[in-house]
């Protein structure tokens, strides 16, 4: 095929195009946008049609290509199941305005709008004011939720009731299939009582007109790749988000379930999507629900390492695009043993009960890479290799050429090689300073090592603030700052300490319900209140000297508490540090003194 024939421009009737995409004759490839659905939009989309102005053209790809789609659009069933077609049409650009018309026309569901019916009436009465009138529309095509959706209980929809009940509110799907039913109806009504030259009746007449005649411009490709298709479907959505490379992997390594009755070779349905969400069906892991992308990548990092000749040598895109069905079909079964190890290591090795907490997503591909068919892991070994790169002062697994090196380092572990930990390295003062930040690493590292001892609530001393299931809970866990920001100590004292209250070094795990009951106190009040003989124990699951139980004790706080405190906390970081990291050469510098 010549590149002059890839394209090939055409039109179609409207409700030609929406009945053939309810007789399943296109399809809509996974790698589409979810719709958007919005009323005010659909509304406008009709007053173009009415005003024959144009929509834009539909892309369609037509392909021999059988690409897993979606098997419903706006409630509608479209997937097509006749796998003895020579080609199939995708919908690459126009699913938002297909949605939209198809809906509008012939009912169907909308996500996150449950009960809302979508069809569309169209008020009769409204007249088109001039070719500049653009406001009309709002009242001339109409929601039932407009009309009457609780029995004339909204006086302001009253009128459009009885409109609807004389037959001059009707639904556009009535007119395009059922004209004559709808014609007699307004010409018996009231207001029109039979006059055959009452405008209501040429306001029908008009949109029967326009649903025979509106034609929709379509734009076929023929010829092309999936490759191809992607870098098309980015480029005419280039103000969209950019297409994610996990839904064109997915597109890639899709194979249909042949019917057995057509299926001579035995061959296996595959669809990457459904592969990893059964996956995450496994248990109520938090880590189960990483994302896609994260998914994908721990694949490419067991196949570069497993499968010979793969080509996917790295976790980027272009390598991740490289990816074929059979690659992933002969790691997953041990892939997926691997990823459980993984995540459970985080959780009951470590005690880190939610990805939140890891420093690094390189984690999941690096500590996946070792468990993979590895009968005899070494958990004092990960668990210093994860304590070590959390805190070093330097990123140590920030970029996809370290995380090659990382991979080669637990490697060698699991093939029972001589591994030998560098020096590590931290600054006292990045501790210090540490604040609350989502996607920080330092304070990540910080709040998964207060995690991983477990903390015991203050009131409760007896319960551990981070449970499994505590995601599920009512009472979640707080982060609460032990001087509290807003309390009168920190305001009163702020210009005497020299670190924010903000610090990480000021914060500890607690229940919401022990938190909402300390709120703003000062901390010599309500340490008195949990001062109880197994609270000393329980301030060491949380790395917190007895100093300000002291404090509380004497009813006294330092005009610089707040250094001193963070200052022991810091030191009893260090320190647990160094416990876990057990063997290895443990420096600490200090910035601060620079």
């Amino acid at each position: 095929m010549n590149y002059t024939d890839r394209i090939f421009p055409t039109n179609k009737g409207l409700t030609t195009y929406l009945d053939e995409l309810i007789a399943k004759n296109y399809q809509i490839p996974t790698f589409q946008r979810d719709v958007v659905w919005q009323q005010e939009n659909v509304k406008k989309l009709w007053d173009s049609i009415y005003k024959f102005y144009p929509l834009g053209s539909i892309l369609i790809w037509k392909t021999d290509l059988k690409l897993q789609n979606h098997r419903q659009i706006g409630g509608h069933q479209i997937t097509d199941i006749d796998f003895t077609r020579t080609e199939y049409q995708y919908i690459l650009d126009g699913q938002q305005r297909t949605t939209s018309l198809l809906t509008s026309l012939y009912g169907g569901s909308i996500e996150g709008r449950s009960g809302f019916d979508p069809l569309l009436y169209i008020d009769l009465t409204i007249p088109f004011d001039s070719d500049t009138d653009d406001e009309s529309y709002r009242n001339r095509f109409l929601f039932w939720t407009e009309i009457d959706d609780r029995n004339g209980e909204i006086k302001a929809n009253i009128g459009k009731k009885k409109r609807f009940d004389e037959g001059l509110i009707v639904k556009l799907i009535d007119i395009k299939n059922n004209f004559t039913t709808v014609q007699t109806n307004v010409f018996n009504s009231l207001l029109v009582n039979k006059d055959f030259n009452h405008p209501i009746l040429a306001e029908l007449s008009k949109i029967k007109g326009v649903l025979d005649n509106y034609r929709i411009s379509f734009i076929e490709i023929k010829g092309i790749q999936v490759s191809e298709v992607c870098q098309i479907f980015e480029r005419i959505n280039q103000a969209g988000k950019p297409l994610n490379i996990f839904d064109i992997v997915v597109a890639k390594t899709f194979k249909p379930v042949i019917p057995p009755a057509l299926n001579t070779q035995g061959e296996k349905g595959f669809y990457l999507r459904d592969l990893i969400d059964d996956f995450r069906k496994q248990n109520n892991s938090e880590f189960l629900k990483i994302s896609d992308i994260d998914y994908l990548q721990i694949l490419s990092v067991i196949i570069n390492q497993n499968v010979p000749n793969s080509g996917v040598r790295n976790i980027t895109d272009r390598y991740l695009n490289e990816i074929k069905t059979e690659h992933i079909l002969a790691v997953w079964e041990d892939t997926k043993n691997a990823m459980l190890k993984t995540f459970d290591f985080f959780e009951n090795h470590l005690h880190i009960k939610t990805p939140y907490l890891i420093p690094f997503r390189y984690f999941y591909f690096s500590i996946t890479a070792y468990f993979y068919k590895n009968s005899t892991p070494n958990y004092d070994f990960l668990k210093k290799y994860f304590w070590f790169n959390s805190f070093h002062n330097d990123d140590l697994l920030s970029n996809t050429t370290q995380l090659n090196q990382h991979i080669d380092f637990l490697i060698k572990e699991r093939m029972k090689q001589p591994v030998v930990f560098e020096r590590f390295l931290i600054d006292k003062q990045k501790l210090r300073n540490a604040t609350y930040s989502s996607k920080g690493r330092m304070s990540r590292a910080i709040l998964a090592l207060y995690s991983s001892l477990k903390p015991k609530d203050w009131e409760h001393c007896d319960r551990e603030v981070l449970v499994q299931n505590f995601f599920f809970s009512t009472d979640k866990p707080n982060l609460h700052h032990i001087f509290p920001t807003n309390s009168e100590y920190v305001l009163n004292n702020q210009h005497k300490n020299s670190i924010t209250s903000d610090s990480l070094m000021n914060i500890a795990y607690l229940t919401q319900i022990t938190n909402l009951d300390i709120t703003n106190r000062n901390p010599l009040e309500y340490i008195q209140d949990y001062d109880k003989p197994a609270f000393e124990k329980i301030m060491s699951t949380h790395l917190l000297s007895n100093e300000i139980l002291e404090w509380a004790r004497k009813g006294v706080l330092p005009e610089n508490a707040i250094d001193l405190f963070i200052e022991s906390r810091v030191n009893n970081i260090l320190d647990n540090l160094k416990e876990k990291l057990d063997g290895i050469t443990f420096d600490v510098i200090d910035t601060v003194e620079v």
